[in-house]
């Protein structure tokens, strides 16, 4: 790809957008659903609990006390209104979109494929090529089909055989035409949260089961991998693994170094270096640099320490200050750290760079423009340096269900009024992302 004259941006970059089926569609019916039906009570009890410590608990408290608020149900109706949303796309000069196939929508029950839904993600589909935005496409993003939950899921080797057999059957139709495939989401995060903190169903503190599944993921991204290119050499597959910027707190303490690497080389590359040979880019997600003292992780300003479980692994808690800003979700925003992120992973895996997850819990709106500012210049930085980043997908496109957090977290680009007819309202960052697109893009 040849360079763009105004940054170190390539030629046919992909400016892109991110959504999961489950979180944004409404009326599925999968294991996620039926948990949700089961916890709500319990979330809602428990949010004073969770979540006081929040820089926006008096804004969100009456939201989150409510068990509503921890059902899916028919999240912003993307399912009905993804015409108008690909629009949306269009408007914010991106000109690519990664959205989820939901899989118990298409095999609700065991050997049984349901035709209009195939169909359907066809149409959709070919909505989005018909305005010139490139589709990838994600084929499993934490969601089960019933059946298959019961199963076992991930945790026995020999159901692999049915994600395959999911693979096979959506492969013409639906892979095929999109070009670009994401096999898997975050597996580090799903293993974490589902099988040893126990946060997500199916709610196991097993470690053992928890090793099983990362390497029962492995070996199922790799023969999708193999399928797919024997379909198709010329389509472009790739995970979306989740990594974080993990740093010494003290630069130069020998325990903070050891720490801080371990938990790089085991969150952010364990996964990666088992597909290195099954990948045509390296796919990540980013939102989080973590600093380590001795054995705990500290913010890099930190004046009082707590530990938080949340759905994106342990992190940490600190008190909110004018020159440690969090976001609504507590997490310490770094946004630049991405940069630290894309040089090694360059220098691991020598491969082009996507990312396809990006983004910052913002409901006032203030710290979003602010986080893809500086996370264009690092990627312009990076790629200046030898990366080869060929693509950047903000989260979300639309506010959306935020999973054991419900609604109240707010990543969109675009508002969505769920009261009021599920109206659409852009942000003013995302008017300010669609003017800097248009900007490099020249």
């Amino acid at each position: 790809m040849a360079e763009d004259k105004n940054s170190n941006l390539p030629t046919g970059f992909l400016w892109g957008a991110s959504v999961s089926s489950h979180q944004v569609e409404g009326g599925n019916h999968n294991q996620w659903t039926v948990w949700e039906l089961e916890n709500a009570p319990y979330l809602a009890r428990n949010a004073k609990k969770h979540y006081a410590w929040l820089p926006v608990w008096d804004e969100i408290k009456q939201q989150a006390g409510d068990p509503n608020n921890y059902i899916s149900g028919q999240a912003v109706d993307h399912y009905n209104r993804y015409q108008e949303d690909f629009e949306l796309v269009k408007e914010l000069n991106l000109n690519a979109f990664r959205f989820g196939i939901e899989w118990s929508r298409i095999e609700p029950t065991e050997g049984q494929w349901d035709e209009k839904e195939i169909d359907y993600y066809k149409t959709y589909i070919h909505e989005l090529k018909k305005r010139g935005i490139q589709p990838v496409i994600n084929l499993w993003h934490w969601t089960l089909p019933i059946w298959f939950a019961q199963k076992g899921g991930f945790a026995e080797r020999q159901n692999l055989q049915y994600f395959e057999r999911f693979v096979k059957r959506i492969t013409k139709e639906l892979i095929l035409p999109c070009g670009w495939v994401i096999t898997i989401n975050e597996p580090n995060s799903y293993v974490g949260m589902s099988y040893l903190d126990g946060q997500w169903p199916p709610e196991k503190h097993q470690p053992i089961t928890a090793i099983k599944v990362i390497r029962n993921l492995v070996e199922a991204h790799r023969r999708v991998y193999k399928f797919l290119k024997h379909a198709d050499q010329n389509l472009k597959i790739g995970i979306a693994t989740q990594c974080s910027n993990n740093q010494p707190k003290r630069p130069n303490n020998l325990i903070d170094k050891i720490v801080a690497g371990s938990a790089n080389y085991f969150w952010n590359w364990w996964f990666l270096n088992r597909v290195r040979n099954f990948q045509d880019y390296v796919g990540f997600n980013y939102y989080f640099t973590d600093y380590f003292r001795g054995g705990l992780r500290k913010n890099p300003r930190w004046h009082r320490h707590y530990v938080h479980t949340n759905y994106r692994g342990l992190h940490h808690r600190v008190r909110h200050t004018p020159d440690n800003p969090l976001s609504d979700l507590g997490w310490y925003m770094e946004p630049r750290g991405i940069y630290q992120v894309i040089m090694e992973a360059a220098k691991r895996y020598k491969k082009p760079i996507l990312i396809t997850e990006n983004g910052v819990a913002d409901m006032h709106d203030q710290y979003r423009k602010l986080w893809l500012q500086e996370t264009i210049d690092a990627i312009s930085r990076a790629n200046g340096q030898g990366a080869n980043v060929i693509g950047y997908f903000y989260w979300s496109l639309l506010d959306n269900f935020e999973w054991a957090q419900g609604w109240w977290p707010k990543f969109g680009l675009v508002a969505v009024d769920r009261e009021h007819g599920m109206k659409r309202t852009v942000r003013a960052s995302a008017k300010w992302f669609a003017v800097r697109i248009k900007d490099l893009s020249r």
